[in-house]
């Protein structure tokens, strides 16, 4: 089965994104979507988010480039489950509006998570 990298899609009407059935198993531990480092967004496996993000966000309590990443990835963040039934998640309308997302959407994989980007 070849490995998918990149998918565009539409929202719903309720803003839910509808992930490919081919990496929907990435997403069984749940799900965490968080601002990017620009304006589009990150989205993480909780799996992913637990063991690989988190950690880095507990570097030296004073220092003020890891009080900066808390504020960038904890600002908004959203954790939900996967609709196990059509294989979608619900997007907040403020992390939609902060990344430009009106109703096309463009995701691609940057390592361990998905960058969500506005589509045309």
């Amino acid at each position: 089965m070849a490995t998918v990298d990149y998918f565009e899609r539409k929202l719903d009407d309720k803003r839910r994104l509808t992930i490919p059935a081919e990496i929907r198993d990435e997403f069984a531990s749940g799900v965490v979507v968080t601002r990017g480092f620009k304006k589009y967004l990150h989205l993480y496996s909780k799996t992913v988010w637990d063991e690989l993000v988190e950690p880095k966000l507990k570097g030296d309590v004073l220092s003020e480039e890891t009080a900066d990443l808390n504020v960038q990835f904890r600002r908004g963040k959203s954790d939900s489950a996967i609709d196990g039934k059509q294989g979608r998640i619900a997007l907040e309308q403020h992390l939609l509006e902060y990344a430009g997302i009106k109703r096309s959407v463009v995701a691609t994989r940057a390592g361990a998570y998905w960058r969500l980007e506005a589509g045309e």
